[in-house]
């Protein structure tokens, strides 16, 4: 049930992946060395996969086993999705894999939206819609919609909103949105989160909310 709620909660994250997969070739389950190439250490590792660009998942593959050693790529550093505690990359960790939850991280520098609690896809369209930042490093994600019921994204009836975050700036662009369909939802409510080293935040939390705001599909900076 837990595993299945967070699938819907995750439903902007993983429709902009989708959207990702038809117009750039993308590819949403990702062996550890598409995207750490420069980390030989994840050459062999065949039980840790990427899920987009920003969840590691962690399958426990051993009966009854409650425990489990995950390497965490170099060059990055990792948060776990449950308690946002924070992980340096380029290490192995023994972690616990207790029966109902599977070892799940988020990279550094990710921008993860999440929706409402929902039964079905199209349940609550206009909801608010929580921005998890995960920071220590630059990240951007591109937040993609289009009507979910047919297939007019091939004739262009679709938009995109692009997230950017610099961590020099300790500030989140959202970007003009582009482009436009039937139904979309032009005025959205995006709630803010903060995650850091020093913050841990569990994965839908409301700890680390730091701003709500209104957009109308114009260009808008939140500090952080």
């Amino acid at each position: 049930l837990y595993y299945n709620q967070l699938r819907y909660r995750l439903m902007p994250y993983i429709y902009s992946l989708t959207g990702a997969v038809y117009f750039n070739d993308y590819t949403i389950m990702r062996g550890l060395a598409m995207d750490f190439p420069a980390d030989k250490n994840v050459l062999d590792i065949g039980d840790q996969f990427m899920f987009g660009p920003s969840l590691m998942v962690c399958p426990v593959t051993e009966y009854e086993t409650r425990q489990r050693e995950v390497y965490f790529p170099a060059h990055t550093g990792w948060y776990d999705l449950y308690s946002g505690e924070y992980l340096e990359g380029g290490q192995k960790v023994k972690v616990n894999a207790p029966y109902e939850r599977m070892p799940l991280y988020i990279c550094q520098g990710s921008i993860v939206p999440a929706g409402p609690e929902i039964q079905y896809t199209d349940q609550k369209p206009d909801a608010p819609i929580d921005i998890y930042v995960y920071t220590g490093k630059d990240g951007s994600f591109n937040l993609y919609e289009d009507e979910s019921t047919n297939y007019n994204y091939e004739k262009g009836k679709y938009s995109v909103i692009g997230f950017e975050y610099s961590e020099a700036g300790k500030t989140l662009k959202i970007l003009a949105r582009q482009g436009e369909f039937e139904g979309m939802i032009k005025d959205r409510v995006f709630r803010i989160h903060k995650i850091s080293k020093l913050g841990a935040v569990p994965f839908l939390s409301e700890k680390g909310l730091v701003q709500t705001i209104n957009y109308n599909g114009e260009a808008v900076e939140v500090k952080l």
